[in-house]
C-alpha cells in the first residue's frame, strides 16, 4: 500500500480542497471500510436510507421506475469522497456507470480490491474533484456524502461539484447540522461514549447548517430540491428519515438545464 506524507505538496488546500490531515485520519482506516463492526458500522447502517434517498430522488428526476432491477441503468454517476466504496458498490448494482474518487490512495485500493472480488466494473480514481473539473468531466449525477464537513473552502468546492453536474443533472450532499445537539449527538455521543467513531473524526465548527448549505449551492447555479433529516432510532437500532435537520441530513439539488432543453428538476 502507498504511504500518505502529510508533507506531500500534492496533498495541498488548494489542490484538493482537503487538508493533509484530514487525508491521513481516513487513510489510516482503509482497510477497515467492509468490516460492519468495526470504525464504519454507523455508515453500513446509514446506507440503506441514503441509497434510498438516492434512488428514489434520482428516478424522480429522471423520469425512472425506482422499483426496477435497475433503475440507474444508463446514468453516469461520480461518487465524490467514497471511502471504500459503501455507496459506489450498490450503486453499480443499480445500472449506474460509477466513477469514484477520493484523495486517499489507500482508501481507493481498499475499494477496488473489494469491488474486484464481486466483478464490479467502477472506475475508482486517487484524485480530488477539482482535477475533473479541470478537465471538463460531467455526469448525469454528482453524490458527495459525509464530506463536506472536512473540506477546506466550501464554497469553492460546492461550485466544483456544480459544475461536475450536466445540465439537467442531479447532485446529492449529506452532511451535519452545527447545532448544540449536533456536537451533543454527533461528536461527544458518537465518539467518545459509544465510541462508534474514532475521536476527533469531526470538528464542530465545520458543520454545515441546511441554510448554509442552501445559500452556497443557489450560489452555484444550483435548483435546491430537498433537505431531509436523518435519525437514529435507539429502539429499532436503525436510521431513519426524519422532519429534523438537527443532526444529520441530506439535500438534493438539480443544475438547470441548458437553454432549450427541458427542465428535468423535480
Amino acid at each position: 500500500m502507498t504511504t500518505i506524507n502529510p508533507d506531500d505538496p500534492s496533498l495541498n488546500e488548494t489542490a484538493h480542497n482537503t487538508t493533509a490531515d484530514e487525508v491521513a485520519r481516513f487513510s489510516a482506516l482503509a482497510d477497515k471500510w467492509w468490516d460492519q463492526d468495526g470504525a464504519f458500522r454507523p455508515l453500513h447502517q446509514l446506507n440503506p436510507v441514503r441509497l434510498a434517498y438516492i434512488r428514489d430522488h434520482v428516478c424522480a428526476h429522471f423520469g425512472r421506475n425506482p422499483r426496477q432491477m435497475q433503475p440507474l441503468d444508463g446514468l453516469a454517476v461520480l461518487d465524490i469522497g467514497c471511502g471504500g466504496g459503501l455507496i459506489a458498490e450498490p450503486l453499480s448494482r443499480m445500472g449506474a456507470t460509477v466513477t469514484a474518487i477520493d484523495a486517499a490512495s489507500q482508501n481507493i485500493e481498499a475499494a477496488r480490491a473489494h469491488a474486484a472480488r464481486d466483478n464490479l466494473a467502477i472506475d475508482y480514481r486517487d484524485e480530488p474533484a477539482e482535477r475533473l473539473a479541470e478537465r471538463g468531466e460531467q455526469f448525469d449525477v454528482v453524490i458527495s456524502l459525509e464530506v463536506i464537513e472536512h473540506v477546506a473552502d466550501l464554497p469553492a468546492f460546492i461550485a466544483t461539484c456544480a459544475s461536475l453536474a450536466r445540465p439537467g443533472g442531479g447532485l446529492f450532499f449529506a452532511t451535519l447540522n452545527r447545532t448544540a445537539l449536533s456536537w451533543l449527538l454527533g461528536i461527544v455521543a458518537a465518539e467518545y461514549v459509544l465510541r462508534w467513531l474514532p475521536r476527533g473524526t469531526h470538528t464542530w465548527k465545520k458543520f454545515v447548517r441546511p441554510s448554509e448549505l442552501v445559500k452556497m449551492m443557489r450560489a452555484s447555479q444550483l435548483t435546491p430540491g430537498d433537505l431531509t433529516g436523518v435519525s437514529y432510532d435507539p429502539v429499532a437500532g436503525s436510521w431513519r428519515t426524519s422532519d429534523s435537520l438537527a443532526v444529520n441530513y441530506m439535500t438534493f439539488a438539480s443544475r438547470p438545464a441548458e437553454t432549450g432543453e427541458n427542465d428535468q428538476a423535480s
